[in-house]
């Protein structure tokens, strides 16, 4: 007995990322374990001198309206991708109740959608999402509930990062970050009674930002002279050789995922990330209107990594190099991923808590 389409796809999961195809060894999952032991000590002596010194106590919020609302519009935008890409036809593609709408009147067209978002949520369960057959050609593809719960965990493991690392940049030590609940963030900072100073480091949003470079005249030349209009000077992240930037054409908000991983060949450690649908389409022209030109990968006024472009990219996915450490590596990825963080931090709680009383 055939079985009928409707069942064959109700409860289908399927996934709305496709992952970088660089992989972690295994050994970079080890050392998560041995960060979050580090971070149970830190906050065991945190503890301890909060109550001899008192300090600051600060409670963030990330904001998970704002993330569920980025996960359905990736998950349409990636959608519209596969259709588009597996020349399926179709109508009616909306964003509607907290999902994604869209009518195939052909049943192959129906599998053949669901088949590819199958294959690209394979090893994704964080991505997963269920599709069912609405009848009359309606596909409905939702978030389920617990791939909702794993990306909000991923989003304040990567809250709680760029904390660290911003305060660990500020020179902000000792401190305790940890996840308190589902989505809130505590900091504790012993001996420090201006919390103010604290949340005025956090006021500020990592900036993101791809641009062209300028090759009418050198960045050495600009420096000394007067620089073309559209165009500033910033300086290497590692090299501090000055560059002739243009405008941003992309930014942060572009970007759906950054992670870090290996080179294939060269096993150099690199920061690896993927645009979301708009993003992967500005990123597709751009490169095909400047093959052979450079471009810069900023974060805030540093650039980070300066590759010429060799053909149009069209995959919507890219990698960052630039004689990384992992450690570098992994930061990179993650102020990546601080920048375009749907979920932006809330302040919930700022309060001086005084030392305890001598007995």
């Amino acid at each position: 007995m055939t079985t009928p389409p409707r069942n064959r796809i109700t409860r289908l999961i399927a996934g709305f990322a496709i992952a970088s195809a660089i992989a972690l060894p295994s050994a970079t999952f080890a050392a998560d374990s041995q960060l979050d032991k580090m971070r149970a000590k830190v906050a065991a002596l945190i503890t301890d001198k909060m109550e001899k010194l008192g300090g600051s106590r600060i409670v963030y919020k990330v904001d998970s309206d704002a993330l569920r609302e980025a996960i359905v519009t990736d998950l349409r935008d990636d959608v519209y991708k596969t259709l588009r890409e597996g020349r399926i036809a179709f109508s009616g593609l909306a964003i509607r109740d907290g999902g994604v709408d869209v009518k195939i009147a052909d049943a192959k067209g129906r599998d053949l959608l669901t088949r590819k978002l199958a294959s690209a949520a394979e090893g994704l369960p964080t991505h997963a999402l269920a599709v069912t057959d609405a009848g009359d050609g309606l596909i409905r593809l939702a978030p389920t509930d617990a791939a909702s719960a794993a990306r909000l965990r991923d989003l304040v493991e990567d809250s709680i990062a760029m904390i660290e690392q911003r305060l660990k940049d500020a020179g902000v030590t000792p401190a305790s970050v940890q996840g308190e609940g589902p989505d809130r963030i505590r900091i504790f900072i012993p001996g420090m009674m201006e919390p103010e100073r604290i949340t005025a480091i956090f006021a500020k949003k990592v900036n993101i930002s791809f641009r062209l470079i300028d090759v009418t005249m050198s960045a050495e030349q600009a420096q000394s002279g007067t620089p073309p209009a559209g165009t500033e000077i910033m300086l290497g992240f590692k090299d501090k050789l000055p560059y002739l930037v243009k405008a941003s054409v992309l930014d942060g908000n572009d970007i759906s995922y950054a992670g870090p991983g290996f080179a294939g060949e060269t096993k150099e450690p690199i920061a690896s990330f993927r645009f979301n649908g708009r993003g992967a389409r500005r990123f597709a022209h751009l490169t095909a209107e400047n093959v052979g030109m450079p471009f810069a990968i900023a974060l805030d006024d540093k650039v980070i990594s300066a590759p010429v472009i060799r053909e149009p990219i069209t995959g919507g996915s890219g990698q960052i190099s630039g004689n990384f450490t992992l450690e570098e590596a992994n930061s990179v990825a993650m102020l990546l991923r601080a920048g375009s963080l749907p979920g932006r931090l809330g302040l919930v709680e700022r309060q001086v808590m005084q030392p305890a009383s001598k007995p």
